[in-house]
């Protein structure tokens, strides 16, 4: 009996004559613990994507990047990485404290690989490593059920020209992101942050702030 197989996809492998090499894949391959090149892989990563559902089934994924080594592996099956200043939806976040079920896809697009890891979250507010994440809100942290290296062949080859001004460095000031600028964000900004556009550059209007992301400068 599969645990990761539902009807409709045994239905799809019969279709195309791949029912055994998908019972290889999960009796094979997937595995809960890290091997040690698996934990030097992901903790070389400063990118991933995670993928939650909210209480009512709806799914969604998100881009996570931080400085490289940002996630962690803390145990055999546990990984943890930080949430950092966003938009304020707190929607993938939001999400896991509903139905804490997440899948993450850590990808190297200059080798190619990819690495897949299916889990249970919980956020943590409080946390011995906390203190380790400049500017960190909080930390997530992910106890895997199954992982598994997925097949890298329509990965296209990308190289990595510079990290994002906007990842939190240890002893840097942060700029603040073009978007808390808007001229009609200001009343909705969390406290923290009011009274502080004209300090980062001034007030921008919906359409230069939208000039700026098409340049790539916001």
């Amino acid at each position: 009996m599969s645990k990761l197989y539902s009807p409709a996809h045994r239905a799809l492998q019969e279709k195309f004559d791949a029912t055994r090499m998908a019972d290889l894949m999960e009796n094979g391959l997937l595995h809960c613990e890290f091997a040690p090149e698996e934990k030097a892989f992901l903790e070389s990563r400063d990118m991933f994507f995670l993928s939650t559902v909210d209480g009512a089934g709806r799914p969604t994924v998100s881009y996570k990047g931080g400085p490289i080594g940002f996630v962690k592996v803390t145990g055999p099956s546990q990984l943890i990485f930080p949430c950092y200043d966003g938009n304020g939806m707190y929607y993938s976040m939001g999400n896991l404290m509903a139905a804490p079920r997440v899948g993450l896809l850590f990808i190297d697009f200059e080798t190619p690989h990819r690495l897949r890891v299916h889990g249970t979250a919980e956020i943590h507010f409080e946390h011995p490593l906390l203190q380790d994440y400049a500017e960190a809100q909080f930390l997530v942290s992910v106890d895997a059920d199954e992982i598994w290296i997925n097949c890298p062949r329509y990965i296209p080859t990308y190289q990595k020209r510079a990290a994002s001004k906007y990842v939190p460095q240890p002893g840097h000031d942060t700029p603040a992101p073009a978007w808390k600028r808007i001229d009609f964000v200001q009343d909705a900004l969390p406290a923290k942050d009011q009274g502080k556009a004209e300090a980062n550059g001034g007030l921008l209007s919906a359409d230069d702030y939208f000039a700026l992301l098409a340049k790539g400068e916001a």
